[in-house]
């Protein structure tokens, strides 16, 4: 049986959310037209933007026992629902038995090829790692990233979605898009997979915004079907 590997857990609820967008995006009309995945849920692997930013414990273990449990379990694809992993892509790629997807390609993807500035909202890590300025930076785009002050905001807002305080996360979000408008951007790639659980609590957004999460499940799902894995066998 050809599975989908998720290494998530990084948090458990946007691990969930993933996995809910790639049954949503599946075309099936009954269970068995559905992909099968296979999910390593692994939240006690260290903080990943700490140890980018070089003040928390190392995670690349952690990251690579979960790439072992998905390859002892034979998958056909890793996915990784969560971006400051990413930082660690070349070391993951190199130890799966399978292709790994890039949630920053996926996502920067789905920028519309009108858009010449995209802010990239994500954790310090992310930030620092620069994975997304590169992706944007790539296709011509200019990467607009939060000052201080707004990534106080967006860390605030990543917290209380692990903590599952969703509303007062969207009060966080809110404030940070307001600043961005302000400042004429109006696109942001959400990339981190706890903000997008925070935009749906948005009674409105002033900019658009593309969510990594979906864009990777979209990926996921584009992939897997592609090969069949969601017809019986």
């Amino acid at each position: 049986m050809a599975l989908i590997g998720i290494l998530g857990g990084m948090g458990p609820l946007a691990t969930v959310d993933f996995m809910a967008k790639v049954v949503q995006l599946t075309d099936a009309s009954c269970d068995q037209q559905h992909l099968p995945m296979l999910v390593a849920n692994l939240p006690h692997v260290a903080d990943r933007s700490r140890a980018i930013l070089g003040d928390g414990e190392d995670c690349l273990d952690g990251l690579l026992e979960g790439i072992d449990l998905l390859n002892r379990n034979g998958v056909g694809l890793v996915t990784i629902p969560c971006n400051s992993a990413h930082h660690w892509y070349a070391q993951m790629l190199a130890r799966s038995d399978a292709p790994v997807l890039h949630i920053a390609d996926a996502c920067v993807a789905a920028v519309p090829d009108s858009v010449r500035r995209v802010a990239v909202l994500g954790t310090g890590g992310t930030l620092v790692s620069g994975f997304y300025q590169a992706a944007l930076a790539a296709r011509g785009i200019e990467p607009v990233v939060p000052d201080a002050e707004m990534q106080q905001e967006i860390a605030a807002c990543i917290h209380e979605v692990k903590a599952g305080a969703l509303k007062h996360a969207a009060g966080h979000l809110a404030l940070v898009l307001d600043k961005l408008a302000a400042q004429d951007v109006r696109v942001a790639v959400m990339g981190c997979t706890e903000i997008p659980l925070a935009a749906r609590h948005l009674p409105d957004s002033p900019l658009a915004l593309i969510d990594s999460s979906l864009e990777l499940a979209r990926a996921t799902v584009s992939f897997a079907v592609a090969r069949g894995w969601n017809r019986p066998q």
